[in-house]
């Protein structure tokens, strides 16, 4: 029981030393798998907002649900972001918003060039790696935890 507690203590210093506040569910609720969360396809689903997840096509369910989780732990304003997924190079949609969070150069560029120059002047873009990087290795994980530190306090100061 020793162990458990020393583990428990260890995961509250760390995720204090990355900067995410934990949340704990007062009562035990299914959360859907990251792969079940419903991708944007056209500009009218996406309302402008906080932050934009941009993401690319084809991810695997191990990776939404890396994603998924990740941003779960960041708190509600940033996991209950629009996905938007990138085919061929190409934005199904351009929304609006102060933060996008984008996974891989390739989202980047297409980011780039569908958004208006005034909006990418606006906005705070993050950039991470793909999903598929974040899970081969410890600093793609490393990286994007970095990146959603910098985007909270990005939508911090916003708000303020």
């Amino acid at each position: 029981m020793a162990g458990l507690a020393h583990a428990t203590t260890h995961r509250e210093r760390v995720l204090r030393a990355l900067g995410v506040t934990p949340w704990v569910r007062r009562v035990a609720v299914a959360e859907p798998a990251a792969s079940e969360l419903p991708m944007v396809d056209t500009v009218a689903e996406v309302v402008s907002g906080d932050c934009v997840v941009v993401l690319p096509a084809g991810c695997s369910p191990r990776e939404l649900d890396l994603v998924g989780r990740a941003l779960m732990a960041c708190g509600p304003a940033i996991a209950r972001a629009p996905r938007i997924e990138v085919s061929g190079g190409q934005l199904p949609a351009a929304p609006q918003a102060r933060a996008y969070l984008v996974f891989g150069e390739a989202q980047a560029h297409a980011l780039g060039r569908e958004l208006p120059a005034a909006a990418l002047s606006r906005a705070h873009i993050v950039l991470a790696d793909e999903p598929a990087s974040v899970l081969a290795s410890g600093a793609g994980k490393r990286r994007l935890w970095n990146a959603l530190r910098s985007l909270r306090r990005a939508l911090v100061a916003a708000a303020e």
